[in-house]
């Protein structure tokens, strides 16, 4: 897949060296974007393998999403994606689904004068009993459903997953925080907005997932599946820990004049540049190993992407639609390539 490939391309070449809180280093990239035609076929990566436990993983992250769960306890038993920042009885200080589904409405003392907010009867609120008395949310994932059905030509359909009384307080705010759905003829088209994106672990997973919400959705409302929009705030290329990491901030000038040198179709190509990293740079750490994404990113622009996927869909309403219901065919890959989590 082309489009992907060229990001990273460009954020190796073009960006900078860039500390953060996980204490990996990064090379990064500011508002990067691309678009991918989902007519050409379903966008899994091909230049690395992403069918059996990584496509499971993606599967089970979606339907939660789409449950609006609070919690990751059932997601737990297929996938230990989040883990990390759930605590032992699986409860999560963010929320992503939980917002798609049940995004809170301020109460009555909240609501300053003039503004507009919706009320109990409203066809997109859910009345939900609490200790306390009772609190409503809306439904975007209804909300949009209904609009495509009803009013598909607004430029309104919006799902967010970004509450910044709970984004300041999480430990894990969301990356991808909001995406819109628009039409454009028989065409049902997704524009996604993220603002993190770690491009070797995290954009492979982000494109196939809604990419296939997308499908989902066009197919539950008459739609064809048309574009996937995607666009990176901070778009960041993981490169080690310790002296690994801090190897990039001296070289990352030759580094970044060697890939110039490889996407100009010289005598070096980017397996030479790998192979020249590896012989320059400290060895990763005990315990650090495969922080640094650089080489295997180098290997996969190396690689021609194969003939995209498709999937296949079982004949029932989105809401009645479970991960068993979702088919992968005819895929083909280049060899997984292994990437550790920065945390």
């Amino acid at each position: 897949m082309r489009a992907y490939l060229d990001t990273v391309e460009r954020v190796l070449r073009t960006g900078t060296y860039k500390p953060n809180r996980t204490a990996v280093d990064t090379i990064a990239g500011f508002s990067e974007h691309y678009r991918i035609d989902l007519s050409e076929g379903y966008p899994l990566l091909t230049t690395k393998q992403m069918d059996g436990f990584r496509w499971d993983s993606m599967l089970y992250e979606l339907f939660w999403y789409l449950s609006g769960q609070a919690h990751i306890r059932e997601l737990r038993e297929q996938t230990g994606i989040w883990d990390e920042w759930a605590d032992e009885e699986g409860h999560l200080d963010t929320a992503y689904g939980r917002f798609w589904r049940r995004y809170p409405v301020p109460d009555g003392e909240d609501q300053l004068p003039g503004e507009s907010w919706v009320d109990r009867e409203h066809p997109w609120v859910t009345v939900e009993e609490t200790g306390g008395g009772e609190r409503l949310t809306v439904d975007q994932i209804q909300y949009v459903l209904d609009q495509l059905r009803e009013n598909p030509t607004s430029r309104r359909i919006v799902v967010t997953a970004w509450h910044p009384a709970n984004a300041v307080g999480s430990k894990l705010p969301p990356c991808h925080y909001t995406f819109v759905f628009n039409v454009q003829g028989d065409r049902l088209n997704l524009h996604l907005t993220q603002r993190s994106a770690d491009l070797a672990l995290g954009v492979p997973f982000n494109i196939a997932c809604y990419s296939l919400l997308l499908t989902m959705v066009a197919r539950e409302t008459g739609f064809e599946p048309g574009t996937f929009s995607h666009q990176l705030v901070d778009a960041h290329v993981y490169c080690g820990a310790g002296s690994r990491g801090a190897w990039y901030a001296d070289h990352i000038e030759e580094l970044q004049a060697r890939l110039e040198d490889a996407r100009a179709d010289s005598a070096i190509t980017y397996r030479d540049v790998r192979g020249w990293l590896e012989e320059t740079a400290p060895p990763e750490a005990d315990g650090e190993e495969r922080y640094d994404h650089v080489p295997g990113l180098l290997e996969q622009l190396a690689r021609e992407p194969l003939d995209r996927p498709t999937i296949e869909i079982a004949d029932k309403p989105l809401a009645e639609l479970g991960p068993e219901d979702i088919r992968l065919r005819d895929y083909e890959s280049h060899p997984g390539i292994r990437f550790a989590v920065a945390e």
